[in-house]
């Protein structure tokens, strides 16, 4: 962990990936089945490897409406515009691997809140946005997002079942604007952390194949423990690390997964 000029700074995570703990909620819906608020990332695919309990994560995607058990040692997955809800059955926890390192956290992730919510980025703000701290207001707080977000959800799954996706399009049109704005600020974290990581492989890949390994002499280990537990997040109660690439909870403002509002303000993610 130290060299002969002191400690080195830590890479990011392989591939540059994010990774918090979450706990399913276990607060019942308007539908009868406990668990988190319904969402989608915009650019980053989501895994789920699940350590304990039972539950599920139910999908909208364009090939329809899916739950996908979930039980010790299995994963699952879901690329950028699936539509997802963690369900939970019984202690669930599971370790969420999430790409792209710092996006989340910046504002990935859109709720399904319903039409008239998504269409005010002011009021989408505000229904998203938690209080700090991880006392009563913002349990109450994550639970009324939670609740608005269901209803939203509801509405689009009931339409996919009848055969039209057209609410479905028109909810991922509406989170593409939401987000629009913050392309840039996303371009430059991508820059530095998913790509900056793949590049880095890429000139690995050189100095073998030029036969100078010299890179190797920088060989280190590195630790950490969470620095965040048992946060509101969009789907549980979240155990959160600071890691390179990560954009901070408390630096987020008006976004979602962590803490983000067109992402999860003082939120938590996924």
């Amino acid at each position: 962990m130290v060299n002969g000029t002191g400690p080195a700074p830590a890479p990011p995570l392989p591939g540059a990936v994010g990774l918090p703990h979450l706990s399913a909620y276990d607060w019942e819906a308007a539908d009868g089945v406990c668990g988190g608020s319904p969402h989608l990332h915009l650019v980053c695919t989501e895994a789920y490897v699940v350590t304990g309990g039972r539950g599920a994560v139910q999908t909208l995607s364009p090939d329809g409406c899916r739950e996908v058990p979930l039980e010790p040692g299995r994963v699952a997955w879901f690329t950028p515009g699936t539509v997802h809800r963690m369900v939970q059955g019984g202690g669930l926890r599971v370790t969420v691997l999430m790409q792209n390192s710092g996006l989340p956290e910046a504002g990935d992730a859109v709720f399904t809140f319903p039409p008239e919510v998504l269409a005010d980025p002011g009021r989408y703000a505000a229904a998203a946005a938690l209080p700090p701290g991880a006392g009563p207001p913002a349990e109450a707080a994550a639970r009324r997002r939670r609740d608005l977000a269901v209803e939203g959800y509801l509405a689009l799954r009931e339409a996919l079942v009848a055969g039209d996706d057209g609410p479905y399009r028109d909810f991922q049109r509406a989170a593409a604007r939401l987000v629009r704005d913050k392309v840039p600020a996303w371009r430059e974290l991508w820059r530095a952390g998913a790509l900056a990581a793949a590049e880095r492989t890429g000139a690995q890949l050189d100095a073998l194949a030029a036969g100078d390994p010299a890179y190797l002499g920088e060989a280190t280990a590195h630790a950490t423990a969470p620095t965040r537990l048992g946060g509101y997040g969009m789907c549980g109660r979240r155990d959160e690390y600071t890691l390179p690439g990560t954009t901070p909870s408390s630096a987020v403002s008006g976004a979602c997964p962590a803490d983000q509002a067109a992402g999860e303000q003082r939120s938590g993610r996924t």
